[in-house]
């Protein structure tokens, strides 16, 4: 039963972020715009000055 608990999880978890654009492209960079610069984490922002400006 914890077997399946476990892999149910990991399904969830891989299906989320399989929905997330990825970090740099062009999706990615319009949605971290829309989003308020105080939401941003550090790597978030990083990684925006240097996929989405430079």
């Amino acid at each position: 039963m914890t077997y399946f608990k476990l892999v149910l999880a990991a399904l969830f978890i891989t299906g989320l972020s399989a929905c997330s654009p990825e970090v740099g492209s062009q999706e990615w960079c319009d949605a971290l715009k829309e989003k308020p610069k105080g939401d941003w984490s550090a790597n978030e922002a990083t990684d925006f000055a240097k996929h989405c400006i430079l």
